[in-house]
């Protein structure tokens, strides 16, 4: 499990401030380095030539993906959430991806902070967070009949709205909890199979090729689908949160 481990890096290690320690960590510094490789896809993509090169379709492409994906599920008032629901899904997608490279090779060790709770926890309770100042500054105290679905019959009224509200309260969570298993499940499953690899290796040939090569042939399929899981977890988590917005919005 090292490699979930999060750790000081150099001399911040022991930088406190009012006895909280403040370092900054390897999580920090892949935050960082997926922010600056963010920034510079789009920016490069983002030159609005008349004939557009390969890099600024590809900037295109994905933001029109997540712009039909915003009005699809919240309409033509979703359009002013797209920058947040398009920089939520982009910095997901590339945290994960970033974390799949297979930089070891060269000595840089990757570090996929979506596999902490902690980190996917912020950004579901920042997406519920805009949920509930949208319901309240937008409708007030009505916001609490999005608790009674429409058409429910009195009588069912304190039954219902309880567990509506309960349902209601448990999203930043099941938010947060989705992507964070499923990015430590996939790299916990590759380092067994590794495991696997160099063991079968390193037991004679006859392991090898009984465990080791099996294993690492299972690897790079695994591999392929973590890249496609990686995609659809930052695609979940960004409709997830549109269709939070859009029952602030619309009240359904």
């Amino acid at each position: 499990m090292h490699q979930f481990t999060i750790e000081p890096l150099g001399s911040w290690a022991n930088w406190d401030m009012n006895g909280v320690n403040i370092a900054f960590t390897n999580s920090a510094l892949w935050m960082m380095i997926t922010t600056i490789v963010l920034i510079a896809f789009v920016q490069l993509g983002s030159k609005r030539q008349l004939i557009p090169g390969r890099w600024q379709m590809a900037v295109e492409s994905l933001t029109g993906f997540v712009d039909n994906m915003v009005q699809a599920n919240i309409g033509k008032e979703g359009r002013k959430y797209l920058p947040y629901v398009f920089s939520l899904f982009t910095f997901i997608l590339f945290a994960n991806l970033l974390g799949l490279m297979p930089l070891g090779v060269i000595g840089l060790h990757p570090f996929t902070f979506t596999s902490h709770f902690t980190v996917t926890g912020v950004l579901a309770v920042i997406s519920f967070s805009i949920v509930l100042i949208v319901g309240f500054w937008k409708h007030g105290l009505k916001f609490f009949t999005l608790f009674v679905p429409h058409g429910t019959p009195w009588p069912m009224v304190p039954i219902i709205a309880p567990i509506e509200f309960v349902s209601f309260m448990v999203r930043p969570f099941s938010l947060a909890l989705r992507l964070f298993v499923a990015m430590m499940a996939g790299h916990v499953l590759l380092e067994v199979l590794s495991s696997f690899v160099i063991d079968g290796t390193n037991a004679g040939v006859g392991f090898g090729l009984l465990v080791g090569l099996p294993s690492f042939v299972l690897m790079i399929g695994i591999c392929a689908l973590e890249l496609l899981v990686a995609a659809i977890q930052a695609y979940v988590f960004a409709l997830l949160t549109a269709l939070y917005i859009n029952d602030a919005e619309n009240l359904h």
